[in-house]
């Protein structure tokens, strides 16, 4: 799934539970999914930064510095 549709489902989430209106099991299963796609969000974000980094990186004559991008995931 993008981030951007990841992002709505959140939104979405919190909505729902801010209204207080849904069953306890419910509000559980749409939590567990809130807190999933937080972190899948949260990664998303953390590789788009460690990119970002690395197209703003120049080497001591100025010229930028390229090389693959590939970040460790820790789970």
């Amino acid at each position: 799934m993008e981030f951007e549709k990841k992002l709505s489902r959140l939104e979405e989430i919190v909505h729902k539970m801010e209204k207080g209106e849904m069953a306890l099991e419910e509000s559980l299963k749409l939590f567990e999914e809130g807190v999933k796609l937080s972190r899948e969000c949260q990664g998303q974000l953390t590789q788009a930064e460690a990119k970002v980094k690395q197209l703003v990186s120049f080497d001591g004559e100025g010229k930028p510095v390229l090389k693959d991008f590939k970040v460790e995931d820790g789970h």
